[in-house]
C-alpha cells in the first residue's frame, strides 16, 4: 500500500471514529434521560447499554488502528 493509499485510509478512520464518537454520545444522553426519568422499561435501558459498549469497542479498534503501539 502506497503512503497516499494510507493516509487516505486513516481519513476514513478518522471520519468513521468521529461518527462513532457521536453516536456513543447520544446513546450516553438517551441512557441517562431514561434512568433520569425512572421507572423505565429495564430491556430497552439494558439493550442500550450493551449498544454502547459495542460502539466503544468499535471505537477502540479504530483507534488502535490509527495510532498503534509502537515498541521502541
Amino acid at each position: 500500500m502506497n503512503k497516499s493509499a494510507k493516509m487516505e485510509e486513516i481519513e476514513v478512520l478518522r471520519v468513521e471514529l468521529e461518527v462513532l464518537k457521536h453516536e456513543h454520545r447520544d446513546l450516553d444522553e438517551a441512557i441517562a434521560a431514561l434512568e433520569e426519568r425512572g421507572g423505565t422499561d429495564m430491556l430497552r435501558l439494558r439493550r442500550l447499554k450493551k449498544q454502547k459498549l459495542q460502539l466503544k469497542d468499535r471505537i477502540a479498534r479504530i483507534e488502535d488502528r490509527i495510532f498503534p503501539d509502537i515498541i521502541a
